[in-house]
């Protein structure tokens, strides 16, 4: 009962959000009207979620009726500092979402009002723990841009949609802990465009279902964690996936990741919030992981997630520094300029605490190719940090067919083998891709947990044939394909040929037996 509520929910949801889409539809192009969205979406959680903080503290206190919203500005500015200690923000009454969007259809200035509440919740948190948290959080949502109108009136008519849009989401109330609403709120609008955003999708998105498979591979076997790592993350989804599964209380430390794209590393801080996650609970970094890597000095990480981009160019040994980066120098040799693939796996593996696991989406292609991949992969078995590959099917991601795979890194084995599993047909096909339904993970997980050989799926291969095969970690070349051929028996075939020859060679004389007879009459009557 409860997961029909749920799904009704989400569908009301999902129908409000393409309702947001159809009003600015043509004036806003997908990627834009979704920061937009976000953004809003953003404006009206925060303003929620400290007025009900400030509410429910007052209530608990005796003040039954208590209503932050109605608290005048001067009363509110006495709350500031202990606000901004508790919460890492705070926001007047009347720069509150709801107060703002009552006045919004009568503001000519809505724009100009946007902005600077936005700008008022950001310096909120400035010369505090909070400020890099929020510092930046709304540069994307230029409520002056010409994407929204070409005069402020014709912006200010399109703001008034947004924020009433936004405003008829039923997100739920905080204290009945419906929270999910704004991450499915968020997961929706991200899947909505990634499918038409062509290949730099799978750079926002990871489909739900491969971080989830990703991510119990990365915390199996742990009920709590010390804090969880993405060095590519995006905008957050494969972080927040350790949060439910293991709960967010078992995330000791919290969530930690670097994203090199600002727009992306604004979403994903933005997610953080919208995932109730507070600002001393997560540690995003804005900048080039491979050659400006952050938490450098943090206690190492016990799960690492990540879906890095595939095969991008970086400074590779153009950069002399980096030969001698404690990350890549064990190796022996520098990822190649152009695939950059192999220089992620190595940062993570240095990232990775001794007891922890980390789990890795790779492109095929570094799984089998010579040079330095191969010399790296040599590095990898040798020193006994791979624990398994996943072949996973093709078609699973936003902007790519190619059949992935998983690396599953590990410090401490209890063995010198590595596990290959071939995933490839565990999916369903939704429309022109693929899906991992949950019991295709429930399957491929209980095979990296049983860590044994199983026909035509899964095989424990010892180093030493790794080595033997030069090292090449392609799950085909371990575990044998199904041959779906139908078994042909050639003594039955050849019996069954020779009774049809017997049966045409009867036939035959039997034939010419009639055309004898026919004959004979014919000449018996002239």
């Amino acid at each position: 009962m409860a997961d029909t509520k749920k799904e009704q929910e989400r569908a009301e949801l999902h129908r409000v959000i393409w309702n947001i889409a159809n009003d600015l539809r043509g004036s806003v192009d997908g990627w834009d009207f979704k920061q937009y969205v976000l953004g809003m979406l953003f404006y009206r959680y925060i303003s929620e979620n400290l007025a009900g903080y400030i509410n429910r503290g007052e209530r608990e206190a005796g003040e039954a009726g208590f209503d932050y919203a109605a608290l005048s500005d001067a009363e509110a500015e006495e709350a500031r500092a202990g606000l901004v200690e508790e919460k890492g923000f705070f926001i007047l009454p009347s720069e509150l979402f709801e107060n703002v969007r009552q006045r919004a259809a009568q503001d000519e200035n809505l724009n100009e009002t946007l902005q600077a509440v936005f700008k008022n919740i950001e310096t909120s948190a400035q010369g505090t723990e909070s400020e890099d948290s929020f510092k930046g959080l709304f540069d994307d949502i230029d409520v002056n841009s010409n994407k929204l109108g070409g005069t402020v009136a014709k912006r200010n008519e399109r703001l008034v949609k947004l924020m009433n849009g936004v405003a008829d989401m039923k997100l739920g109330d905080y204290q009945e802990n419906t929270i999910d609403a704004f991450g499915d709120a968020y997961e929706f609008l991200m899947g909505m465009y990634a499918s038409n955003a062509g290949k730099s999708g799978g750079e926002y998105f990871t489909p739900q279902e491969v971080s989830e498979l990703l991510t119990r591979i990365a915390v199996y076997g742990k009920t709590e964690i010390n804090k969880v790592y993405d060095p590519a993350c995006g905008s957050g989804s494969l972080l927040l996936k350790a949060a439910k599964i293991l709960g967010r209380e078992n995330v000791r430390q919290g969530f930690f990741g670097q994203e090199n794209n600002i727009t992306t590393y604004n979403l994903c801080r933005i997610n953080m919030f919208l995932h109730d996650i507070d600002y001393d609970k997560f540690n995003i970094a804005h900048g080039d992981t491979l050659t400006e890597p952050q938490h450098w000095d943090d206690e190492p990480f016990e799960a690492i997630v990540s879906n890095p981009p595939y095969s991008i160019k970086w400074d590779g040994d153009a950069n002399p520094l980096m030969i001698n980066d404690p990350r890549f120098s064990p190796a022996g040799v520098l990822a190649p300029k152009s695939k950059a693939d192999l220089a992620f796996i190595l940062h993570s593996l240095s990232w990775l605490a001794t007891s922890g696991t980390a789990s890795i989406v790779c492109f095929p292609g570094v799984m089998y190719r010579g040079g330095a991949e191969q010399k790296i992969r040599k590095y990898l078995i040798e020193n006994n940090f791979i624990d398994c590959i996943i072949q996973l099917p093709d078609n699973l991601f936003f902007g790519t067919s190619i059949a992935t795979c998983i690396m599953v890194l590990k410090k401490s084995k209890a063995d010198n083998r590595t596990l290959f599993i071939d995933a490839s047909k565990e999916c369903v096909k939704v429309t022109n891709s693929n899906k991992l339904t949950q019991e295709n993970i429930e399957t491929i997980v209980a095979a990296y947990a049983t860590r044994a050989d199983k026909p035509y799926f899964a095989r424990l291969v010892p180093n030493s044939e790794v080595a033997e095969q030069a090292y090449n970690l392609s799950v085909s070349t371990y575990v044998e394909q199904e041959d779906t051929r139908e078994k042909v028996d050639i003594v039955k075939l050849n019996a069954e040929i020779a009774e049809i020859v017997a049966r045409e060679q009867t036939l035959r004389e039997e034939i010419d037996r009639i055309i004898g007879e026919i004959e004979g009459d014919s000449s018996a009557t002239v």
